[in-house]
C-alpha cells in the first residue's frame, strides 16, 4: 500500500510530507494515522531538532476527506484521530515549521495554526469553508483562535470567504507570505536559526510565549526570575555560555555537511 505521508531527516531537520495529491491531501483516516506515526517518529528521535511539515502537489491540505464523513461510510471519521495530530504538533517540544506548498482549506488550516511557524507562497489561498457545508470549524478552532485576531476569526469563520496569503499573514495565520521562488530559502532560514537554539531552551521558550501573557505582571516577573536562574545554571545554559566564550558552536548544533 502506498504511503500517504513520507519522512526524511537531514542536518537535524525532519521533513514530513503529505503525499496524497489525487484528493488534494485531504485528511483521510489513513493519512492521519500515518501523519501521527511520522510525527511520533520525529519527536522520539534525538537527532531531530526541528520538524518541517509540507506536502506535494498544488494544495497543502483541503481539509477533511468528505467521502469518509458521509453517513454509512466504513472508514473511521476524522474526529477519531485529528485531535491527536493537532496535539502532537502543538505540544511538540521541537519547533514545527509549516511549509505550505499551496492552498489550504478548512481542516488543513488547523495543521497550519498548530505549527510554530507557517510560510506560504503569495499565490496560495485560504478559506474556512465549514459553514457552507452546514458544519462548523470546531476542532480547528482550538489552534486557529489562538492565532487569529477576533474580528478576522469572525469574518472568515462565518462567511467562508476565500482570502489570499498576504491577508493570512496580516491576521496571524501565517508567519510569512513570500514569492514562490523564495519559499524554500525562507523555510531554510527559519530551520537554520532554530537548530542553533538549545533543545531544552527551545521547548521552554515555546511554552513561555504562550503562558506568560496570561500571568499577572508581578506573578510573571517572579516566575520568570526563577526560570532565568535555573537556565543560567543548567548544563545546557553553561554549555551555551562556554561555547560563546570559546567562539565555537554549542554541542547541540548538528555538524553541517
Amino acid at each position: 500500500m502506498t504511503d500517504l505521508v513520507h519522512k526524511d531527516l537531514a542536518g537535524g531537520v525532519a521533513t514530513i510530507t503529505l503525499d496524497s495529491p489525487p484528493n488534494r491531501n485531504a485528511l483521510s483516516s489513513r493519512l492521519l494515522a500515518q501523519l501521527s506515526d511520522r510525527l511520533s517518529w520525529a519527536l522520539a528521535k534525538p537527532e531531530v531538532r526541528v520538524i518541517v511539515l509540507t506536502a506535494t502537489g498544488k494544495v497543502f491540505c483541503s481539509g477533511a476527506d468528505l467521502k469518509e464523513q458521509r453517513a454509512g461510510s466504513t472508514d473511521a471519521p476524522v474526529t477519531a484521530s485529528f485531535p491527536e495530530v493537532l496535539e502532537l504538533i502543538w505540544d511538540s517540544p521541537k519547533p514545527v515549521v509549516c511549509r505550505l506548498n499551496g492552498t489550504a482549506r478548512a481542516g488543513g488550516l488547523g495543521l497550519v495554526a498548530a505549527c510554530d511557524f507557517a510560510v506560504a507562497p503569495l499565490t496560495a489561498s485560504f478559506a474556512f469553508t465549514e459553514v457552507r457545508l452546514g458544519v462548523a470549524p470546531a476542532m480547528i478552532a482550538v489552534p486557529v483562535l489562538r492565532r487569529l485576531n477576533a474580528r478576522a476569526a469572525a469574518e472568515y469563520f462565518l462567511t467562508g470567504e476565500v482570502f489570499d496569503a498576504a491577508r493570512a499573514a496580516e491576521i496571524g495565520l501565517l508567519s510569512r507570505a513570500v514569492p514562490e521562488d523564495e519559499l524554500d530559502a525562507v523555510v531554510a532560514h527559519y530551520t537554520g536559526m532554530l537548530i542553533k537554539g538549545g533543545p531544552e531552551a527551545l521547548a521552554i521558550t515555546k511554552r513561555l510565549v504562550r503562558e506568560v501573557p496570561a500571568m499577572s505582571f508581578r506573578d510573571g516577573l517572579g516566575r520568570m526570575t526563577e526560570l532565568s536562574a535555573e537556565r543560567f545554571t543548567s548544563d545546557e545554559g553553561q554549555e551555551g555560555i562556554a561555547a560563546f566564550m570559546d567562539k565555537r558552536a554549542p554541542k547541540w548544533v548538528p555538524p553541517q555537511g
